[in-house]
């Protein structure tokens, strides 16, 4: 219950790696926070907060110490879908309702940990989380193209030239090919956060607000506060109850497609159980802390372990950068442009877009691959309930599991002349040894 006490002793050399590591790590996060905030439909701030003390809290709790736990853009957009049409983005309400979906699904994961039904997660196929993926990297890039290019209206006025607000479109394609090369060319330099500080002066200095553009405004600087909230009529958490399992099972597959290649690469078997209980709890903290459920971001937790972290002293180093820039720097972020906001979310969501993904699929297993495009399919189509797109691909997958178990294929085999073992009647073989009758299933 206490895997933070099976940490290696910090020497010097575990710990200047693990500094580095986390100061890529914390230099990354926040801008992700913020703009991954506005994703959500949440108050700015409350993604640095997300990148805190939940993420210390989860890496403390969990198996897989050298993940970088906080907002990320999956997570996110099933905030902002789910409590679409409930209340107005940004309003009170919106952040309690936001607060209680990070409480019961951090919850429902502990539970899940606790008693090591971890294996219930595995209901979710992989092919259904890639076309699930891929659908909901769709829907994000379709809701930034508004912010992108400043329209003053939906991403449909995208033809309509007079409709863009040139000065934030500059500002936004210009980010969005920076962060993209910069992504191929060295992707452990801290480019977000540098475009992000050059946007900020750029703003201010050529008065960008002042001439129309839409920028991230005012941040409260100082430490989060303990966060209660209201308790829920009835019918409100019955709304919240499918979005609260759909946001346990997606961002546990996202900690674990980061955490089979962590613990792949330190030689370990992956405890699923004790990365519930880990989760769970960050989840558990960023609601008591005013925020939205957190998850790990494969995309961070790559880029630490590529910069050579080597246990969880890397996500102390990186919690530490976020505090020292909530505490003295927030003033630079009220400058930078809605735009370079959508630009990381663009850049960060780019990657999860694969159509080879479903080429390969379909020729491993065209029933799979059919249920991953239909996953696809409901996802965009039934937005913003995005949870029907899961389950659709979850309830196809199960059923295909079943009628593969009620129809078993079973094949009498006999012996090649090549050596191999084939289908007796096909290939008009004789048994294998008399009185043995060889089957295949």
């Amino acid at each position: 219950l206490f895997p933070f006490l099976l940490w290696p002793r910090p020497s010097r050399e575990l710990l200047r790696a693990d500094m580095l590591a986390g100061l890529s790590v914390g230099l990354m996060v926040i801008p992700q926070g913020v703009a991954y905030a506005t994703l959500a439909g949440m108050p700015l701030i409350t993604g640095i907060y997300a990148a805190m003390l939940p993420a210390l809290i989860a890496v403390l709790f969990s198996a897989s110490s050298r993940l970088s736990v906080g907002p990320t853009a999956l997570t996110a957009l099933l905030i902002g879908t789910s409590l679409t049409g409930l209340a107005q983005p940004g309003s009170a309400q919106w952040v309690e309702m936001a607060v209680w979906l990070a409480l019961m699904s951090g919850a429902l994961q502990v539970g899940l940990g606790l008693f090591q039904f971890g294996w219930l997660l595995n209901l979710v196929s992989a092919p259904v989380l890639m076309a699930f993926t891929q659908g909901a990297a769709l829907l994000i890039i379709s809701s930034q193209l508004p912010a992108l290019l400043g329209l003053e209206g939906s991403w449909h006025q995208l033809v309509n030239l007079s409709a863009w607000h040139l000065p934030s479109a500059a500002f936004g394609l210009s980010c969005l090919a920076l962060l993209t090369l910069a992504k191929r060319w060295k992707p452990t330099f801290p480019t977000v956060l540098l475009i992000v500080v050059a946007s900020a002066g750029v703003s201010f200095w050529t008065g960008f607000e002042t001439s129309g553009g839409t920028v991230v405004g005012a941040l409260p600087q100082g430490l989060p506060t303990l966060y209660i909230p209201k308790l829920l009529d009835w019918k409100t958490l019955q709304t919240l109850l499918l979005p609260t399992l759909v946001i346990t099972l997606v961002s546990f597959l996202e900690t674990a497609s980061s955490a089979k290649i962590d613990n792949e690469k330190a030689g370990r078997r992956w405890n699923q159980n004790q990365d519930l209980i880990g989760q769970g709890l960050g989840k558990i903290t960023s609601g008591l802390c005013g925020s939205f459920p957190t998850s790990s971001s494969f995309s961070r937790s790559a880029l630490a372990l590529y910069a050579g972290a080597r246990s969880g002293w890397a996500t102390i180093a990186s919690v530490t950068v976020v505090l020292v820039v909530l505490l003295a720097f927030t003033r630079v972020l009220s400058h930078v442009p809605q735009a370079v906001l959508a630009a990381i979310v663009l850049t960060a969501v780019s990657g999860l877009i694969k159509p080879r993904a479903f080429m390969k699929l379909w020729r491993v297993s065209r029933a799979e691959a059919s249920t991953a495009v239909v996953t696809l399919v409901i996802t965009v189509a039934a937005a913003p309930a995005l949870h029907w797109g899961v389950l659709s691909g979850m309830l196809m997958g199960l059923s295909y599991f079943l009628y593969q178990r009620l129809h078993p294929r079973i094949i009498e085999v006999g012996l090649h002349p090549d050596g191999s073992l084939r289908d007796r009647h096909l290939w008009h073989l004789e048994p294998i040894a008399p009185q043995v009758y060889a089957l295949r299933m």
